[in-house]
């Protein structure tokens, strides 16, 4: 008992750490170099100058990019079609069930974030790859923390064998065994879910 208590801890203070790591960076990012402003990102003046003067015209960047980039591209482009399939389906999963579980929505735009557009130094081929792996990349955050949630709703249960990659919500999670009140502890998880962050 002892031991799930000083974990427990040792959570709580990863989790206070990362959210004040988290809150800095963004703050010390935001105030050197661009202040937010609704959807928009807004640049000093001479900030957004150098990044113009930065800017490769495409037909440079084309000839200096490297080859095999232009050759996987239509590979790299169809796995669009499997992520925006994903997508529906999740996002029709959580918009049909979670209501009838009790468990609040995860909020897409949390996750799917576009404001490289915004820069300045890239051209409009470099803001398309952003875009594409600004998409990817947030779908994929936000399919997951929807599978956490469920999994956190129907078994919250650690694995005994060491896995990588774990949700944040994992960490929290029952240790594999412990079988004592299971049941109301199960129904505690469920109802943290109604108000989940």
């Amino acid at each position: 008992m002892q031991m799930n208590d000083t974990i427990e801890q040792l959570l709580k203070q990863i989790t206070a750490l990362e959210d004040d790591l988290r809150k800095a960076l963004s703050e010390q990012q935001s105030s050197v170099f661009f202040q937010i402003k609704g959807k928009r990102v807004e640049f000093e003046h001479s900030i957004k100058q150098t990044h113009k003067r930065l800017k490769r015209n495409f037909f440079h960047w084309l000839v200096t990019d490297r080859p095999q980039n232009l050759i996987t591209g239509p590979i790299i482009y169809a796995m669009v079609i499997p992520l925006i399939i994903t997508d529906l389906f999740v996002s029709f999963y959580q918009m049909s069930c979670f209501p009838i579980y009790g468990i609040k929505k995860v909020r897409r735009a949390d996750y799917i974030i576009y404001d490289r557009q915004h820069l300045s130094y890239l051209n409009f081929i470099e803001k398309f790859h952003c875009s594409y792996c600004a998409y990817g990349s947030g779908m994929i955050a936000y399919v997951s923390e929807i599978i956490a949630r469920t999994e956190q709703y129907f078994c919250p249960i650690k694995h005994a064998r060491k896995i990588l990659g774990t949700h944040n919500r994992y960490a929290h999670f029952l240790d594999y065994g412990a079988a004592e009140n299971y049941q109301a502890k199960l129904e505690a998880y469920r109802r943290a879910l109604a108000k989940a962050e």
